[in-house]
């Protein structure tokens, strides 16, 4: 059964960093694109970043570019999403999700993600 569970958020001033993390049990994480979305309070659910499974290449929602990093731990089985610059916008429920499709390149595309995790809080505020 693949499970994934995210862990790492929690609340943090305007300016500061957190870094998410997404263990997989249940398959083996560099076989499926990983991406990461958020969802705030009566907002729809966005993507925020992927890493491709294929050659690990990345990419970036412009809301974040330039201040989040996403990598893989194939050791670890694990996906981080190391945020920086954090901003009160940033504030939102974060899902790791698996996309076990055949494109070489993720995309963040929410239906193409089979496999989502729980959620991780992560609040922006002073």
């Amino acid at each position: 059964q693949l499970q994934l569970v995210e862990s790492g958020g929690g609340l943090v001033q305007p300016g500061g960093s957190l870094r998410l993390s997404c263990a997989a049990s249940g398959f083996t994480l560099d076989y499926y694109h990983i991406g990461w979305f958020r969802q705030a309070p009566g907002k729809e659910r966005e993507g925020v970043s992927c890493i491709s499974r294929t050659d690990g290449s990345t990419y970036y929602a412009d809301s974040v570019k330039g201040r989040f990093t996403i990598s893989r731990d194939n050791a670890k089985n694990t996906v981080y999403l190391q945020m920086n610059s954090l901003k009160p916008e940033d504030t939102a429920v974060y899902y790791c999700a698996a996309d076990g499709t055949v494109q070489a390149m993720c995309v963040l595309i929410s239906v193409w993600y089979d496999s989502w995790g729980q959620g991780t809080q992560v609040t922006v505020s002073s």
